[in-house]
């Protein structure tokens, strides 16, 4: 500890560069995963929302939620047989407000659950964002394939569908607009293991959220890229402790002549990789919290406190690994040969 320690101090300006190139790839990453989440949340928080359980579409939907429509004598088969499953539709559309303006939605309708909001004929329930719009409750508004007019009853908290606020409506609205009786998906809770059930294809919540789309593609975009940066962190160590190491190879010999295992400078440049990690880790979660605070609001960024926790160990992780692997040389190194080449 205390050689680390000491070596920290005559090298400030080396490690404060490594510290500093740390500090920003990890509060990168992070603002990163915090958008990643938070286009997540925005593109799919209506599913994701959902308990664990089993989606069922039809198996000539080609796996695309809106051109599934599920038997009626199919669906209430399944209902009957699940007390706690429930069918529900999806259709982006849009709504016109007091002011004739258009404001896009995701029409939902479902069969009684408790899991969705469920209205009655000639209201709506939307999404919270549409107070932003000006948008409040008693306020009439109109589809031009619906010949009434739909009253906002209330509204619900982060139900958002492909970046699109969610709107409920009554079973016999959302079938006078898209003329569809039958209901697209069946979905069965707490149920794991699929079932077969005839004419249908079982999905898993993360199957289901992966038809639709955009989120797929988006996901794996932005997750690339925080994985590229956490192996960009590992190189960093890697580098920085290989280039160290070999200025010190006549260091190491008088070292290791005096007495000093091996096991105790492997220690000491843990500890240095451990210190220089922690501070890094720290200030970049401090910092993307206050860029969570300051961000747009309507910039979609939800950093959770379980994503932040492992991708810090993920950090420390690659760190402890890129600076063992280049810490190779000092199990090589023969105290007389390491003299000889001088390097103090």
């Amino acid at each position: 500890m205390n050689l680390a320690w000491k070596e920290i101090k005559k090298n400030k300006a080396r490690f404060l560069i490594l510290g500093s190139i740390v500090f920003l790839v990890s509060l990168l990453t992070f603002i990163i995963s915090g958008l990643a989440n938070g286009l997540s949340q925005d593109n799919a928080a209506l599913i994701k929302d959902l308990p664990k359980g089993q989606f069922y579409m039809n198996e000539d939907s080609d796996q695309t939620y809106n051109l599934s429509r599920i038997d009626a004598s199919t669906e209430d088969e399944v209902l009957k047989k699940h007390h706690d499953a429930v069918a529900f539709s999806i259709q982006m559309g849009f709504l016109n407000d007091q002011d004739k303006k258009q404001r896009s939605v995701a029409f939902v309708t479902s069969t009684n659950s408790k899991l969705f909001t469920n209205v009655k004929r000639g209201e709506v329930v939307l999404d919270n964002s549409m107070k932003d719009k000006g948008i409040k409750i008693g306020d009439t508004l109109t589809n031009n394939q619906y010949r009434g007019k739909l009253i906002v009853k209330g509204f619900v908290d982060q139900k958002k569908f492909s970046h699109a606020p969610v709107a409920y409506i009554n079973t016999d609205d959302y079938t006078e607009i898209y003329r569809a009786k039958e209901m697209q998906v069946v979905f069965v809770p707490g149920d794991d293991s699929p079932q077969k059930i005839a004419g249908l294809q079982s999905f898993s919540n993360k199957d289901f959220l992966n038809t639709i789309p955009s989120f797929n593609a988006e996901q794996m975009s932005l997750n690339m890229i925080i994985w590229f940066l956490v192996i960009i962190s590992g190189l960093l160590f890697a580098i920085f402790f290989y280039m160290m190491n070999v200025q010190k190879i006549g260091l190491y010999g008088i070292l290791k002549a005096i007495g000093i295992k091996t096991s105790k400078l492997f220690k000491m440049m843990w500890t240095q990789m451990v210190f220089i990690t922690v501070i890094a880790l720290v200030l970049s979660i401090a910092f993307s919290q206050v860029f969570n605070v300051i961000a747009p609001k309507g910039m979609p960024f939800s950093l959770t406190f379980e994503t932040t926790v492992i991708l810090s160990i993920v950090f420390l992780i690659i760190g402890f690994t890129g600076a063992t692997l280049s810490g190779i040389q000092i199990k090589k190194v023969e105290p007389l040969q390491a003299i000889q080449q001088g390097e103090v």
